[in-house]
């Protein structure tokens, strides 16, 4: 009843509403109070220090920011949905928020300055540091989850283009569709789901050509996260067709790793499908409608025990689209597709190609790494995320430098929203109950928050009832810095 007379009086009692004033600023309140539980996560794994220690000084003066907390800043930035340069200059305005980010924000004129001074070689170190901090999370997770991380670890390698407009942008290039874009290269932990390499090339640049590079310091990211607990289990790396070269399976063989890689649809590919025996063919696993199969093919050059394994999809005749340029077609046999387009058939089998050392000598097991393969959507969720939860849909200034460390703020922006997953008690699945990053914005970052000073005490009120923030404190405090 109380909180209806305070709504009758605020309308007015013959439902005439009143005119609501708008009154001065104030500098206590801030909406994103959630921030607090990202200031928490980064104490309590020392990110800042990590990234200090790796990429060295940046100035030749000792004062302003370090480039570690430059970095932080632009990642916080982002979790806060700042999606442009200018965003930092609101962060700036934030007072109240200021006081609960773990650093200071960078003007957007410095920010570009301080971006150009990191070259390959400090983002090779950047590199280095996330493995280490990596160490530090999982050193704060029960034993079964990290166990389960250092079983078998999974490297997922994939690349995403990112347009951009203007001609004058450097490191800009058109793709194969015609469009002006960058294209962020990722080495990803999919376990953990955090990333643990990336490379900003051009939109006309093939993956493949620096593919071993990447994947190699991804391998030196994983063996820093995983030595101080003993290491890892057989690493295992992932890549779509986009990667079919002998060169990335060489070299990860010689890392003593194994591989699955898409295979390219031509002449031996389809022929070793076609000879396939109907009864050689076993239901997928958690997939219905797919079969499974090993065939009989080799690409040549290719590391020895490397075998051909294929899934094939049913679709309707009736699904296929009309127009040439669909991707569907392209896994369809051409006497199918010419049979399903007249209406002599009413179904089809789409196949897909993959090429492994890993063990498929039985139905069972090639039914298992099929399966797992098939996770390899693990990165585009991670690349999805650092597109629309962060900022990594656009790429904001003319520079590279600047585009460059606006990549890693958006990755980085992601790999803290998975260590915060596991370490406030957010994720129950292990890996599959992570949020989206836009999601973990709106329920925890996002949220409106009154910083007070009371009896010499910093209090953040909250808005009324359940509060994610709080139980997100709760489990971060518990953790020893």
């Amino acid at each position: 009843m109380k909180g209806t007379c305070w709504v009758n009086r605020l309308r007015g009692r013959r439902g005439v509403r009143h005119q609501v004033q708008i009154g001065a600023s104030d500098p206590c309140l801030t909406p994103v109070a959630g921030m607090l539980a990202v200031t928490e996560l980064v104490d309590r794994i020392g990110v800042v220090d990590a990234l200090d220690e790796a990429v060295g000084p940046i100035k030749q003066r000792a004062r302003g920011l370090t480039g570690g907390e430059f970095l932080v800043g632009l990642a916080c930035a982002q979790l806060a949905g700042e999606d442009y340069l200018i965003g930092l200059d609101r962060r700036r305005a934030d007072v109240a928020g200021g006081r609960l980010a773990p650093v200071p924000t960078a003007p957007s004129t410095t920010a570009a300055t301080l971006a150009k001074r990191f070259d390959t070689d400090r983002w090779h170190r950047v590199e280095a540091a996330l493995g280490h901090i990596a160490a530090r999370v999982i050193g704060r997770l029960d034993k079964p989850r990290r166990d389960a991380l250092l079983a078998a670890p999974t490297i997922d390698i994939d690349a995403t283009d990112v347009e951009v407009y203007g001609s004058r942008k450097q490191g800009i290039s058109y793709n194969y569709k015609g469009q002006r874009a960058g294209r962020p290269h990722l080495a990803t932990w999919a376990e953990a789901g955090i990333v643990l390499a990336a490379d900003l090339l051009a939109g006309d640049e093939d993956p493949r050509a620096g593919v071993v590079d990447l994947f190699t310091r991804a391998l030196v990211g994983l063996s820093a996260a995983t030595a101080p607990h003993g290491g890892h289990g057989r690493v295992r790396v992932r890549g779509d067709i986009g990667y079919f070269t002998k060169d990335l399976a060489d070299a990860v063989v010689a890392a003593g790793a194994d591989f699955a890689i898409g295979a390219n649809r031509n002449p031996a590919t389809w022929r070793a499908a076609a000879a396939v025996p109907e009864d050689a063919w076993s239901d997928a696993d958690a997939m219905p409608g797919a079969q499974v199969a090993v065939a009989d093919y080799t690409p040549g050059g290719w590391p020895e025990g490397t075998r051909c394994l294929i899934r094939r999809v049913r679709h309707e005749a009736a699904a296929i689209s009309a127009d040439p340029r669909a991707r569907r077609r392209k896994t369809i046999p051409a006497d199918q597709l010419a049979l399903a387009l007249d209406g002599d058939i009413e179904q089809v089998w789409a196949y897909s190609f993959i090429v492994t050392n890993l063990d498929v000598s039985t139905p069972e097991r090639a039914r298992a790494v099929e399966c797992w393969y098939r996770h390899r959507t693990d990165i585009e969720d991670r690349i999805r995320d650092a597109k629309h939860g962060a900022a990594l849909r656009h790429l904001p200034s003319g520079d590279r430098a600047v585009n460059t460390a606006w990549m890693w703020g958006a990755l980085l922006a992601t790999n803290l929203s998975a260590w915060l997953h596991e370490l406030a008690g957010l994720d129950h699945g292990d890996g599959r109950g992570r949020a989206h990053l836009s999601r973990l914005r709106r329920e925890l970052i996002c949220v409106p928050g009154r910083l007070i000073t009371h009896a010499r005490r910093t209090v953040l009120r909250l808005p009324p009832g359940p509060s994610l923030l709080a139980q997100a404190l709760a489990r971060l405090r518990a953790i020893p810095a």
